[in-house]
């Protein structure tokens, strides 16, 4: 998801990409590397760990140190495990909450200045990556992350006032854009009753909401605030 989201970010405003990674020496991360400058991309790796709240500041203060400012800023990285309540624990919620709204929020913060100074017509632009479940539509044994990701989206609404009018701020809400590779999930059963409830009949692809992150990163000069689902029309059924 988040190589898709470079991909269109950077084919559509050629421009610095900074990407960051737990491991930015993983072959996982220098392949998204070199794809992304093969499209004539520039490209920084960054190291740093959402699950660590203590790294937030000092990586802010290496970006605002070495780039003036910044036009979109896209919160992709998330933690996704099954948390069932008979075995929930406070390690899964605190982990849940520290990656997937913690970590979004204070580095929006942190990086405000650079967002503010940004020349991009409308601003600049902030998008959360989310999930069309945690918008009324809940799902069992995801308790932590469903928590997390409903706080993000309450945290998209705030920075949306709080950051008017130089920022927007807006979020992307998948269905299934991409299956996971392992778990329930994975299988055929799971994935054939979840697409008989999707009016379009089909999951969708990273790109889908890639397409959708680009629009409002870039395009949608007045919208913010604002939390667009790409779900195939699951939300309906």
């Amino acid at each position: 998801m988040g190589l898709a989201i470079a991909r269109a970010l950077g084919l559509h405003a050629p421009s610095t990409l900074i990407l960051t990674s737990r491991d930015p020496e993983s072959p996982g991360a220098v392949d998204a590397k070199r794809e992304l400058e093969s499209i004539g991309a520039r490209v920084e790796l960054e190291h740093w760990d959402p699950g660590d709240a203590a790294s937030i500041g000092p990586f802010a203060r290496r970006m605002t140190d070495r780039h003036p400012m910044l036009d979109v800023l896209v919160h992709n990285a998330s933690a996704y495990e099954p948390s069932p309540l008979a075995s929930l624990n406070s390690e899964q919620l605190d982990r849940a909450m520290r990656i997937n709204a913690f970590a979004p929020a204070m580095l929006t913060g942190e990086l405000r200045a650079m967002l503010s100074a940004s020349n991009h017509p409308g601003g600049a632009g902030v998008v959360a990556m989310v999930d069309m479940h945690v918008l009324g539509r809940p799902r069992k044994d995801l308790l932590a992350y469903s928590m997390s990701k409903a706080a993000l989206v309450e945290a998209v609404r705030t920075l949306a006032r709080e950051l008017a009018p130089r920022v927007r701020v807006n979020a992307v809400a998948p269905g299934v854009v991409a299956w996971p590779e392992q778990g329930s999930e994975a299988g055929e059963a799971f994935q054939r009753a979840y697409l008989a409830r999707v009016p379009l009949e089909r999951a969708g692809t990273p790109e889908d909401a890639a397409e959708t992150v680009r629009w409002l990163a870039l395009d949608a000069r007045y919208v913010t605030g604002e939390i667009v689902r790409v779900d195939g029309g699951r939300w309906l059924a």
